[in-house]
């Protein structure tokens, strides 16, 4: 009996892994065929640098083993774009003092901007914005009361915020509500919780692009 139960968890075990196996290639094989179609180039390997090119920006800094992969770059639109798979860890204790470790993805899309800025972030409103503003971190309140209750906005330059959230990208923000945005340096980005699939990867590297349309010219020309 037990040299059964043994077979039976080996088996469930290859099966796992035979079909993460084959995710993982079907993704890998869909990305690289958008990026063909979007004349993009495409990195499947893993990248820890641009975990670290990058760390400046807030969802990049999380856990440890950071790397990117099924990365996506080049011009898109007339912009300088990279898009990619992002993996951290981060580990735990259970009440039996067993140290585990937890695997986390998302995707993040980076449009490179023709000037410098200071930090923003904007992000919805919920329970770890309002435990950073209890730490110091001000969420900054506009004229638009339920963009102010819906999304929680960070800048240490307040003009710079009111400038970029103007009615129009209010306006928009409001109809995109689960659109993560930093900006930081030359780097505009758009992040979510989760790996999107691949069909979900140009609608969202064109929602980056008309986030970049919102913010208004005269920025540009003042740096």
């Amino acid at each position: 009996m037990v040299p059964l139960i043994i077979v039976g968890v080996v088996a469930i075990i290859v099966v796992v892994l035979v079909l993460g196996y084959l995710s993982v290639r079907k993704r890998r094989e869909a990305m690289a065929t958008l990026a063909a179609r979007l004349v993009l180039r495409f990195d499947p390997n893993k990248n820890r640098d641009l975990a670290r090119r990058y760390r400046f920006l807030d969802k990049l800094r999380a856990g440890s083993n950071r790397y990117a992969f099924n990365i996506l770059s080049g011009n898109y639109q007339g912009h300088d774009v990279t898009l990619f798979d992002y993996h951290y860890e981060t580990h735990s204790t259970d009440s039996k003092g067993r140290r585990h470790t937890h695997h986390h993805y998302f995707s993040f899309f980076i449009l490179h901007l023709s000037a410098s800025f200071p930090e923003l972030v904007i992000g919805r409103e919920g329970f770890f914005s309002k435990i950073a503003q209890a730490f110091g971190y001000d969420d900054i309140d506009f004229e638009s009361h339920e963009f102010s209750r819906k999304f929680c906005v960070r800048s240490a330059d307040k003009k710079f915020a009111y400038d970029v959230c103007n009615a129009r990208m209010i306006e928009y923000l409001l109809s995109n509500n689960d659109l993560t945005i930093e900006i930081e340096g030359d780097s505009l980005a758009i992040s979510f919780s989760r790996r999107l699939a691949p069909e979900q990867i140009e609608p969202n590297l064109n929602r980056l692009i008309t986030v970049r349309s919102l913010i208004p010219d005269y920025l540009f020309s003042q740096r």
